[in-house]
């Protein structure tokens, strides 16, 4: 289950943001709006940017793999250096890249890992509890984010487009 909620639905969730990404540059054209606007948009004084948003919810997903599977450094590396929207959907595509290295195998000590991060100053969570408390908050917090701060500024998404496609039976 730890490839499916990892690799699986992460990859499908940055991949519904890219989505909602270019319904921005979209937009932004009709409108005649400077995307740059967008991506400096926020939805309050004391919160990320949409930029910082998307940084965010790419190192979630990459790092929490990494972390899950004991190869953290093997993670790409990013400076937060996006000035653009192309740049930010470079990253994202290398983010789903990246986690589509991982095969359900990569993950077999994954529940008893021991996870840390610096700024846990000598805490830890076992491999569930950072999956399930950490991980996937943070990037459904973080994609929430990034498709509210669009909506709010006219971009025309909805719930679809966050959920993307769905795996319907017949």
């Amino acid at each position: 289950m730890f490839y499916e909620l990892t690799v699986v639905q992460n990859s499908k969730m940055l991949q519904n943001l890219s989505a909602i990404l270019a319904k921005s540059t979209a937009f932004a054209e009709s409108k005649k709006i400077d995307v740059e606007v967008l991506l400096n948009a926020r939805l309050a004084p004391d919160q990320f940017n949409l930029m910082r948003q998307v940084q965010i919810a790419c190192d979630s997903a990459k790092l929490g793999v990494a972390r899950l599977t004991d190869k953290v450094d093997s993670a790409p590396k990013h400076a937060d250096d996006e000035t653009t929207l192309a740049e930010l959907q470079q990253r994202i595509t290398d983010t789903v890249a990246y986690l589509a290295t991982f095969t359900e195998a990569d993950f077999a000590n994954a529940a008893t890992q021991r996870i840390s991060q610096p700024r846990w100053e000598g805490k830890y969570l076992h491999g569930q509890e950072f999956l399930i408390q950490h991980i996937m908050p943070n990037v459904y917090f973080h994609i929430s984010t990034a498709y509210a701060i669009l909506r709010h500024n006219g971009v025309e998404v909805g719930k679809k487009d966050y959920l993307g496609a769905m795996p319907y039976k017949a």
